[in-house]
Parts: structure tokens; sequence; C-alpha cells
């Protein structure tokens, strides 16, 4: 009796000691998963040191899996576009990357942080000297050197190449340069280099960034532009113009020692083609950005309304046709054809083929003229800021699965802009490429596997070798569509 009675103790006691050192074991574990998931921080400054780590682990992975390459057309940027729709902004700013010595106060706000995956912004007040021949900036509240390129392209070494680095430094006690002009105006520093002289990226990486920045400032900034290109400021001074009261000065080329109160370098970026009203303190959206285009440019329509008599002519919905030649890619092959179809639909038919020689307040007026735009797939779709609201944007996306890259491009900033849109896919019995290419090839068949080739041979293949020749019949049922968003007629 006490022989069975101690052969049964014994596993007990060892099953007890099996669940103790299981739980034990549980206790580590969980101990070393909280410290990895959520590590515990006693001080502001730990909190803020921890989101700046990760800040920069997040950074670095961005920049390794971003890798498009660059050419003349926007199409580029719809790859990084994809990546943003995933991307939150911060609620607290992240500091940029920056060279020097000191901490610079690791509660208080950095003075160049990250506004965006696409934009870093310096901001400094105080005594504020600027010599644009060394590209610096001296600023007496500052106990540390901060350096940024002023371009809303961060992660694009390619684009960056073309930009000149800037650095914010301490005011020297001894030897500061000596002021030769003052403003009470805030300066904001800013560059044309990187992709500028392609339209959608003249938008996108510097004019609708510009106004983010500049606009809460009403006119009392100036704007020292770096990589200054004279053809390219041409282009645009009305629009600087009705950002500023300051005449725009050359930077690089400036011999003067410029003093200010407040500096700002490197603008910020929202969207691409757009403004997002939840990111800008005073509320301003594209709309706002927009009514600045039509006040600098003259346009007289704010909405795709018809003229009162219905017997004016002006009545007739306009249609505009962005034509491109045949020699760069993705033009429309049977472009004729298209306007008498359109004509025979009552549309009042232009045709516009926008270059860098194209005036562009008489282009945005003829754009603004229209209630209805059409074109393939690249920069001249940018042309859509100048639409009144109501209008409707066509978009025909060549051949090749490109629907990704129409959407990021100009499907989406259509919203912001107001403006109708709709969407043309090109088939393959419309496209100049099944005569170029055996009908079992791969560009025909299997365009994913091109994609899986990288940007270059994408871009090369289906946007720079490749002419369009929509069907009539299918076209014209996307003119109907878009004749049936416009208010002209709804009361005949």
């Amino acid at each position: 009796m006490k022989t069975r009675s101690s052969a049964r103790g014994e596993p007990r006691r060892l099953g007890n000691a099996a669940l103790l050192a299981l739980m034990l074991c549980s206790v580590v574990a969980l101990s070393l998963i909280r410290g990895r998931f959520a590590p515990i921080v006693t001080t502001a400054g730990d909190a803020i040191k921890s989101e700046d780590d990760a800040a920069a682990a997040a950074l670095s992975v961005s920049k390794a899996a971003v890798n498009v390459d660059t050419g003349d057309s926007a199409d580029e940027a719809a790859a990084e576009a994809a990546a943003e729709e995933k991307e939150k902004e911060e609620v607290q700013p992240k500091p940029a990357d920056s060279s020097g010595s000191g901490s610079g106060g690791s509660a208080a706000k950095p003075v160049c942080y990250e506004t965006s995956r696409r934009s870093d912004t310096c901001e400094a007040a105080g005594d504020v000297r600027v010599v644009g021949s060394t590209q610096t900036v001296y600023v007496d509240s500052l106990d540390r050197e901060w350096k940024t390129k002023p371009y809303c392209r961060k992660h694009d070494n390619f684009a960056l190449a073309h930009v000149k680095e800037w650095s914010l430094k301490p005011l020297p006690s001894g030897a500061a340069p000596q002021c030769t002009v003052n403003s009470s105006a805030t300066a904001f520093v800013l560059s044309t280099g990187g992709f500028t002289g392609n339209p959608f990226h003249d938008y996108t990486d510097v004019l609708i960034p510009a106004f983010i920045t500049a606009h809460p400032l009403r006119g009392e900034v100036q704007f020292l532009v770096s990589s200054y290109k004279s053809w390219w400021m041409n282009r645009y001074i009305q629009i600087f113009q009705q950002m500023s009261r300051h005449e725009v000065v050359d930077i690089d080329a400036d011999d003067e020692v410029r003093c200010y109160r407040s500096v700002v370098v490197g603008a910020t970026f929202h969207r691409e083609l757009g403004v997002d009203a939840s990111k800008s303190p005073p509320g301003y959206s594209t709309a706002d950005f927009r009514k600045m285009l039509r006040d600098a440019f003259g346009l007289e329509r704010a909405t795709a309304t018809p003229s009162g008599d219905r017997w004016d002519i002006r009545r007739r919905p306009r249609l505009l046709i962005i034509s491109r030649r045949p020699s760069r890619g993705r033009a429309f092959m049977n472009e004729r054809a298209m306007a008498d179809m359109a004509a025979s639909l009552g549309f009042d038919v232009r045709i516009g083929e926008p270059d860098t020689s194209t005036d562009t307040s008489k282009f945005a007026r003829l754009v603004n003229s229209c209630d209805v735009m059409v074109g393939v797939h690249g920069a001249g779709l940018t042309n859509m800021v100048f639409l009144p609201a109501g209008a409707v944007v066509v978009q025909v996306v060549p051949y090749g699965r490109l629907e990704w890259l129409a959407r990021n491009t100009f499907a989406e900033p259509s919203a912001g802009m107001e403006v109708h849109y709709l969407e043309y896919v090109v088939q393959l019995d419309e496209t100049t490429l099944s005569e170029q290419y055996p009908s079992d090839h791969p560009v025909l068949r299997d365009p994913m596997a091109i994609h899986k080739q990288g940007w270059n041979a994408l871009k090369t293949t289906y946007l720079d070798k490749q002419n369009v020749r929509p069907h009539l019949g299918r076209l014209k049922n996307t003119f109907l569509q878009a004749l049936k968003m416009l208010p002209h007629g709804r009361d005949d």
C-alpha cells in the first residue's frame, strides 16, 4: 500500500515541476515579445529617438524598394505613387537626414523634417542670411548644420543628381557675411532642377508643392530658385507672380548676401497633381490652386457652364484632342477621323499639340475654353489643370496592361480638380504594336512578362514605340458618355 502510494506521487511531482517550468518559459517569452514590439519609453527624448530610428529604417527600405528609371515622360511617377497609396502621413514630423554636431533639442520640432515620402522641408527664423553663390543659409538660432536638396523627389537619385545641395549653418560670431539686401518677406529656396521641362513634373514636383508651402504666406514670400532655367521660368512666371509680391531670384548666380527674418528650404509634397486639404492647416485644396491658375493666366471659365443663349454657337460643347507626333509614340493614327466623328455628335472640335515652344498662357486659355479633353496617356494630359470644373477628361490608355499607370497619374488627381474622368483602354487590334511583332510574341500575348523586365523595358515597348488607332465605334460611345456628363443641352 505504501509502495503503491509512493509510485503515484512521483509522477505528480514531476508533472508539477514540468508545469512550473512551462509557466516560467511563457513569462520569459512574453517579456521578450513585449520588449520587441512594445518598447517601454521613459523619457520624451527616448520616445522621439525611437520614432526617428523607425523612420530612418522605413526610409532606407523605401529607397531600396523604389528603383524607377527616369525618362522624358510622366509615367515613372506612377510607380512610386502606387507605393504611396500605402503610406499614411505621420502625425509627428520626422527629422530629415542631416549632418553636423549638436542635438538641436530632441523634444522640439527639428529644423529639417520629412513632410512626406517625397519631400523634406527646412524652416528657421531669426537672423537669416542667404549666400546663394555657395548654396548656404546662415541662421543665428541654429546650433548645428543641416543639408537638403530642395526638390520633391527625395528618393530619386537620378533626379537629385541635377539638384544642388543646400546647407543651413549656425551664423558665425566672428566673420559673419554682411547683409547687402534686406527683406521682410520669408525666403523660400526651391530647385527647378530634376525633371522640370516635362509638364507633369513641373506641376507635381515644383509648382503645386510651391503653392502648398507659399499660399499661407499670402504673398509675403520671395522665391530663391536654385538650378534656375530662364526658359522654364518664362513659361511659368505668371504663377510665381501670383504667389508672391516679390521678384524671383536666380539664387545660384546671385552675388548678394540676402537677409530675412525667416526662411523655408524645400517645398512640401502631398500627392500627384494635387493638394491634400486634410494636410493643409488653413484647409486649402486643389480647387484653390486651380483658382490661382485662373487668376495667373486670365482664364474665364471656373465651371463648364454653357452660354445662357441656347442659340449661341458657344453653347456647343468644345472637345480638345491632345495631339502627339508619331515619332514620339502614343500618337493617334486616325486623329482626323476622330475629329470628324466628334463633330458629328455636336462637338466643336479643336486639336492642339503642346510642346516646349508652346505659349503656356495661350494653350491654357484654349484648354479652359473646352468641355472635354481627350489624349493618350502622357504629360500632355497635365493640361487638365486648366479645365473648368465639371468638364471631362478622357484618358486613352495604351495597350500593355497599363491601367495602374493611368490611375495613379491622372485618374486619381481628376477628383481633386472636380473634373469628370473617363478611360478608354486600347485593345490589341487598335495598337501599332500588332504591326511590329508576330501574334505570338510576349509583347502582345503576355504584357506582364515585359513588366517584369523592369521600367526600361516597359517604357520602351509600350510607351515609346506604340501608336494607337481607336475604333471609332467604341470611341463614339465614350464621347457620348462624356456628353451626358456635361450640362449642355440638358434643358433642351
